[in-house]
């Protein structure tokens, strides 16, 4: 089946390229309501900037026998999440928005929770709720957008990827725990959901 639409001439092109320049990369073909992809971007910033800092603070908290390869997947999570940030606020911009980086409310604007974590095992699975919200947040986030900002969908999706990995590493970190350090109603309750 062919596609039904119209290619638009160049000439018509260039005319409408010229109509609002200090839109920069938004054009009329922008179809989604960017007040509220702004919003749910910076939502979805402070999650990242909560999610880095969570797992800087575990990078450099982990004790124990087995904390030195845990510390350092704290701290490559850690970097990821905080380029994640970095690619969400500079989406925003590239919007005509402006990337709500203040401390105040943060935790407000966050999804995910900044629970510290006493043992590693309770730092993994705390890290690992984070992320399974991360995962939920990103693909309704994917779905509201559907085919109205490509630009903006194939960038969560790319955040996405990661997150699924960030959950998979913490899952089978915590599957290698030994059972009596797991805190078994919480870990329940994550993979119930």
């Amino acid at each position: 089946m062919k596609n039904q639409s119209v290619l638009t001439d160049v000439k018509t092109l260039r005319e409408r390229a010229r109509q609002h320049i200090e839109a920069g990369a938004v054009t009329a073909s922008y179809l989604a309501d960017r007040t509220i992809v702004i919003k749910l971007l910076n939502d979805a910033l402070a999650t990242e900037i909560v999610c880095m800092l969570r797992y800087r603070r575990h990078h450099f908290m982990a004790r124990g026998i087995q904390s030195q390869a845990i510390s350092e997947e704290f701290l490559l999570h850690s970097n990821e999440e905080q380029e994640h940030a970095d690619m969400l606020a500079e989406r925003i911009v590239q919007l005509g928005g402006e990337p709500n980086l203040s401390p105040e409310g943060l935790l407000n604007r966050s999804h995910a929770e900044y629970v510290k974590g006493a043992t590693l095992a309770e730092m993994i699975n705390e890290d690992l709720v984070a992320e399974r919200i991360a995962i939920d947040s990103y693909r309704e986030f994917i779905q509201y957008l559907g085919d109205q900002d490509s630009t903006t969908q194939r960038m969560l999706e790319s955040i996405l990827a990661v997150e699924e990995e960030h959950a998979d590493d913490l899952a089978d970190l915590l599957y290698a725990m030994p059972q009596e350090q797991i805190p078994i109603k919480r870990l329940s309750n994550a993979i119930a959901a």
